[in-house]
């Protein structure tokens, strides 16, 4: 039984990068033995074992055969017979495809040191085209690694573009798609993510809900993302919310983000940034104007909304960071208004809400 380092933790002790979780392939081995030194097994597909004490992922070496359509028609054989370059091989990348052995020698059958040295993403053997997922994968690899200048091999590109053109893509889920993309948006990589996607002519296939994508877009877009200082979550949303702003998204288009499993907070903050900047731009504005605004937002009762549409629009510009900070005066000089007192006044029925709107208005300031 021999045990290896693989994957993306090698890949990227090679490049400097901080490794964020440690993979490991068995060689040698079986489910009863891997059992009985305590390692705990939660692959249903293929054997994949945690490691008593550390929790590192350990999966026996194994095999491929495409089977069936899509990402998930294939057949895992495992064995101790199989052997560590027959698992290496089935993986998608050559920079993907190298071992640490405990020593620390480098296992590389396939060349993916000197892609790494020359930046180079190439795919491994030709049964890369068997797994349409990959064609995604390498756009968020060329997105993730954009700052080591790494490229898609011509190989590997014109393999992915008939991939596409095949319908290869229509097999993948929706859900499989969402979570490539909230991968990439982890990696703050959105943009160039979908240059790749776009530029392959995959687009409807992957974010049928952004109607185009070109370079004077992405410029666009890149420049706001260099602003970007918040937590995680807001900076997810974010980069979703402004790329559908500047790829000119319509309603009507987002409404079809739903059914393709886009999460509820990123349609809803995409939704009131489309409706809302719109108005907040607007030229001489009038008390009426920020009030349509703070109400669209439910301002009052979800002030967490108006937070999150300010933070989005200051990436766009710094006139919209202005615009938002008297947004938010006039969402603080409206807050302090009772309902209970007007009731209290004696008004009734609709006179109630025409009360609440005519003290919000004159407690705004243009």
């Amino acid at each position: 039984m021999k045990t290896y380092l693989v994957g993306g933790a090698v890949r990227d002790e090679l490049l400097g990068r901080p490794i964020k979780e440690r993979d490991y392939v068995v060689v040698g081995s079986t489910i009863a033995e891997m059992n009985k030194l305590g390692y705990q097994q939660v692959g249903s597909d293929f054997p994949v074992f945690l490691h008593p004490v550390s929790k590192d992922e350990h999966a026996l070496a194994r095999t491929e055969r495409k089977s069936g359509q899509g990402y998930t028609g294939f057949i895992c054989d495992f064995g101790p017979q199989t052997t560590l370059e027959e698992d290496l091989l089935r993986r998608d990348l050559t920079v993907n495809a190298i071992a640490k052995d405990t020593d620390g020698t480098l296992i590389d059958p396939f060349g993916g040191q000197q892609d790494i040295t020359n930046r180079v993403l190439r795919h491994v053997s030709a049964a890369f085209s068997e797994d349409p997922l990959r064609v995604l994968r390498v756009a968020r690899f060329a997105a993730r690694y954009q700052d080591y200048g790494f490229t898609i091999a011509d190989e590997t590109w014109q393999l992915m573009k008939r991939m596409v053109i095949e319908g290869e893509l229509q097999t993948l889920t929706k859900e499989r798609i969402w979570l490539e993309i909230e991968k990439t948006l982890d990696d703050r990589g959105f943009g160039h993510f979908l240059s790749t996607i776009a530029t392959l002519g995959a687009l409807a296939n992957v974010a049928p809900y952004i109607p185009k994508w070109n370079n004077s877009i992405h410029e666009q877009y890149q420049a706001a993302l260099t602003q970007f200082k918040g937590d995680k979550t807001q900076d997810q949303l974010a980069q979703f919310c402004l790329a559908l702003h500047f790829s000119g998204t319509s309603i009507a288009q987002l409404a079809d983000a739903k059914s393709l499993k886009v999460p509820n907070n990123y349609i809803e903050s995409t939704k009131e940034l489309l409706l809302n900047l719109p108005k907040i731009e607007k030229k001489n504005k009038k008390p009426d104007d920020w009030l349509e605004i703070l109400q669209n937002l439910d301002a009052w009762r979800r002030p967490e909304k108006l937070t999150r549409f300010c933070y989005i629009c200051s990436k766009v510009s710094d006139n919209l960071q202005a615009l938002c900070d008297k947004l938010r005066l006039n969402f603080l000089a409206t807050s302090n208004i009772d309902v209970q007192q007007i009731i209290h006044e004696g008004y009734q029925g609709k006179e109630i809400q025409a009360q609440l709107k005519q003290r919000r208005l004159k407690a705004i300031q243009n």
